[in-house]
């Protein structure tokens, strides 16, 4: 218990280092880098400075530093490289709060830190559009995230400036945007029709984070809009395609899961554009072998094999052959299996029982 107070005390401590009348500098920015290093990573840590009021004391920091004309100046005094540290702290603990824990995204946005986190992408300084841009995208991972509107020109323009970017934090965070915001048919062809899909192949060549993050939002645009697949596929005279083909052989098992999923979403939005044997024997091999990732990769692997043969007989076929029966039940065998895991499991040995007597027949023969 008298650690238990200890910690406490400690906690309340920092928070008025940070919400100090006394407009010390030095003092915030060290308060800032103190309560950086205890939350990332750690969850409990986050919730507790939540619930001490935290979070809106780091937005009026931010808000403060932000209003400040020398952070947004591209002088190279003392003043405004103060200000820009103020800056990328404060965005950089307002991300670990939204990173993974939605109570921190709520508490981010009712303080308004994210009129403030935008503004950051405008700065000078390309430390501070960095910082901006990685908070931000923090943010759009959670649902609770704002949407954009994006039969509203002005939000496909601010994408596209985004998916401009020399910086690749800027155009993930636009990625980031569409896989979150993107819903409707409308808004698929909406961005389709404003070049945003020629700007998103292009970007496949870049880093792997940003590369993981274009073919996410792909997948978006893709769902169940055979149209849009259709000028996907026309782009480049088939390069594009080819191009997450290829993928499927990545060194990298996020990479090759993507591409998987890119590639089954084409194919249940228009089955003729992935109609040939090889490919479809590949999708269902590398899907199988993802289910060995220890990770979120195998986590999400037996989803997308659900999805890939859910109410599709050849695909389903297909998966017989590849002993996916046995490789997904040795998966229950092996001990305790994480929930999300084990749903997709279940989920994938459904729809491969629920059309082919040989699946049902040999599901019922595994001890």
């Amino acid at each position: 218990m008298p650690s238990s107070a200890s910690t406490t005390s400690r906690s309340e401590n920092l928070i008025s280092r940070l919400s100090s009348a006394v407009d010390d500098g030095d003092s915030k920015l060290k308060a800032l880098r103190d309560l950086k290093n205890q939350i990332i990573g750690n969850r409990s840590k986050k919730l507790t400075y939540i619930e001490l009021g935290a979070v809106p004391s780091v937005v009026s920091i931010l808000s403060r530093a932000d209003a400040d004309p020398s952070s947004s100046s591209s002088s190279s005094s003392s003043s405004s490289s103060f200000s820009s540290s103020l800056l990328v702290q404060s965005a950089a603990v307002l991300g670990s709060f939204a990173c993974g824990v939605d109570a921190g995204v709520t508490a981010i946005l009712d303080a308004g830190a994210f009129s403030h986190l935008l503004r950051l992408l405008s700065n000078s300084d390309e430390k501070v559009v960095d910082a901006g841009a990685r908070a931000l995208r923090m943010i759009f991972q959670s649902k609770l995230a704002p949407k954009y509107d994006f039969l509203r020109e002005e939000n496909v323009k601010f994408l596209l400036k985004l998916l401009s970017s020399e910086n690749e934090n800027v155009a993930e965070l636009g990625s980031s945007i569409i896989t979150h915001s993107c819903v409707t048919r409308l808004e698929q062809k909406a961005l389709c029709d404003a070049g945003v899909f020629k700007k998103l192949i292009s970007l496949l060549e870049g880093s792997l984070s940003l590369r993981d993050a274009i073919l996410e939002s792909l997948a978006t645009i893709f769902k169940n809009n055979s149209e849009v697949v259709s000028q996907f596929v026309g782009a480049d005279g088939g390069k594009a395609l080819n191009g997450l083909v290829k993928l499927m052989k990545d060194r990298y098992p996020r990479t090759r899961l993507l591409s998987c999923i890119c590639l089954t979403v084409i194919r249940n939005s228009s089955p003729c554009y992935v109609k040939d044997l090889q490919i479809q024997i590949d999708l269902v091999l590398v899907l199988l072998e993802l289910l060995d990732d220890p990770g979120q990769v195998g986590d999400e692997a037996p989803f997308a094999l659900a999805s890939l043969t859910s109410e599709k007989e050849d695909m389903q076929k297909l998966a017989f052959e590849a002993d996916a029966i046995d490789k997904l039940s040795s998966h229950l065998q092996k001990g305790p299996v994480q929930s999300k895991r084990l749903q997709g499991i279940l989920l994938a040995l459904a729809d491969l029982c629920s059309k082919l007597e040989g699946c049902r027949s040999r599901f019922l023969s595994l001890q």
